[in-house]
């Protein structure tokens, strides 16, 4: 079966901003997520961000830190792992799937003020539809939100 795969163009918030509204949505539509990223560092500053970032909401989510990886609604790795029977699957800072086919949805969010991250994102377009999967690309609006470009 093949993956939906978008690709989400960050020119004007960070993966900290943009994460999180994507993630709520994922959950309001009552589906689980695993959000890949490239180091175990970077999960320790996004699983704390995710407590902040709203002062007046929750984000229910964990990690290795927190344990219990099956009750968690939203799991942050390094590794590709899917712990939580994830359908969907965030993947940012440099992080790489082998797994992409066991999702519903990949999302792949990069920085499209750096070049070199650019020109690996286009290596990884050709890649997934060289192996069959649905892609498309959303670039951000002025306003903060998505429109649809291919």
């Amino acid at each position: 079966m093949a993956t939906e795969v978008n690709f989400y163009h960050l020119t004007k918030a960070s993966l900290e901003d943009a994460l999180p509204r994507l993630l709520v949505k994922t959950l309001q539509a009552g589906e689980r997520a695993v959000v890949m990223l490239g180091s175990p560092e970077r999960v320790d500053a996004l699983n704390t961000h995710l407590w902040t970032f709203d002062p007046n909401g929750f984000l229910p989510h964990g990690s290795s830190r927190d344990g219990e990886a099956a009750r968690q609604p939203v799991w942050l790795t390094h590794l590709d792992e899917n712990p939580n029977g994830a359908n969907f699957l965030f993947v940012a800072d440099g992080a790489k799937s082998e797994k992409v086919d066991s999702y519903k949805r990949c999302f792949e969010l990069f920085d499209g003020r750096d070049e070199e991250v650019v020109a690996d994102t286009r290596e990884r377009w050709k890649a997934y539809k060289a192996a069959g999967h649905t892609v498309a690309y959303w670039q951000q609006t002025e306003s903060g939100g998505w429109e649809k470009k291919a």
